[in-house]
């Protein structure tokens, strides 16, 4: 069991920047961002793996960066150039234990899930 704790939300304006933190308890393997605005169905943003691999949704490339600190095991989210449609509640969310490198980005494969961190972008 991996509980995970986000932080760095807010309220920012169209441009600006919001650095996202998730600690987990223990070590996971692939971990990631996904995100639900109101009305929306939850979307992944940003999956990264024990080695480093990433992909992001296309929606988000050149503007976010998904990173972890594997000694700390936290998480970080970079995002950059912020626009209103990247409102919503953004989610940290964790793999199970011995997860194959290419399954950490398939979306059903993460168990353990963050409550959540709001990002409000405005115009």
């Amino acid at each position: 069991q991996v509980q995970l704790v986000e932080s760095g939300g807010g309220s920012v304006q169209a441009g600006g920047s919001l650095r996202l933190s998730c600690v987990a308890s223990g070590y996971a393997d692939c971990m990631g961002w996904f995100r639900q605005a109101p009305g929306k169905e939850r979307e992944r943003v940003a999956l990264i793996s024990e080695l480093e691999s990433t992909t992001y949704a296309d929606s988000v490339k050149g503007r976010f960066t998904i990173s972890r600190d594997h000694v700390a095991n936290t998480l970080f989210l970079q995002m950059n150039n912020l626009k209103t449609e990247d409102t919503a509640m953004y989610y940290c969310a964790a793999t199970e234990r011995n997860v194959p490198e290419r399954q950490c980005f398939v979306s059903g494969m993460y168990k353990y899930w963050g409550q959540g961190t709001q990002v409000t972008v405005s115009s």
